[in-house]
């Protein structure tokens, strides 16, 4: 009996260790509730057979987000506009998922610009789809948090990330506003000049 207990016991172990994902170097896992997905490398999962990330809810409804995260400093990027790409794939994603992008100025918790795809946001069952987000980098910018994320339950996937400077003819995936010079004098408070 205590023998079946223990073969049974290793075996879980086994299976456990099988099942799941080992988080990429370079990468680490975060969100509002992380422990409710299981995050990392998903072997032979990828477009071509490679390997991909993932993230995994560990129930059917899960309330917060799982992410993947990485950051680079902004570099040769400072000044430009940027578009990160990559493909994702979806399995029963009842809440939503997408890339996410963040660059942040000199305070923390102040991002300077923020995308994370929730007005075109992944859902449902999806083969492999090309999305990407095309951002400005101020030239002030200390970093680019960037990654994929899962809110609610299902299983989401994503490979091929790429990043290349873009020229200003394309659109950036978010509305900026448009910076204007502060004025000497209150303007146009009745609102009669448009």
């Amino acid at each position: 009996m205590k023998n079946s207990a223990a073969k049974a016991a290793m075996l879980l172990v086994v299976l456990v260790a099988f099942y799941s994902f080992d988080v990429p170097k370079g990468w680490y896992k975060a969100g509002s509730n992380p422990d409710q997905y299981e995050i990392g490398i998903d072997r032979g999962a990828g477009i071509n057979g490679t390997n991909a990330a993932t993230i995994k809810a560990g129930a059917n409804k899960v309330r917060g987000f799982g992410t993947l995260v990485q950051n680079l400093v902004p570099g040769d990027f400072a000044g430009k506009r940027i578009r990160m790409s990559g493909y994702i794939k979806t399995e029963e994603v009842n809440g939503w998922g997408g890339f996410w992008l963040r660059i942040d100025g000199q305070k923390t918790g102040d991002p300077y610009v923020f995308d994370n795809m929730s007005n075109r946001k992944v859902k449902g069952n999806t083969d492999w789809k090309l999305c990407e987000i095309i951002v400005d980098v101020p030239k002030k910018a200390t970093n680019i948090a960037y990654g994929a994320l899962l809110a609610g339950g299902g299983q989401l996937w994503f490979d091929d990330l790429s990043f290349e400077v873009v020229d200003a003819t394309v659109p950036a995936t978010i509305p900026y506003p448009k910076e204007k010079t502060p004025h000497n004098q209150p303007t146009n408070l009745s609102f009669e000049d448009f």
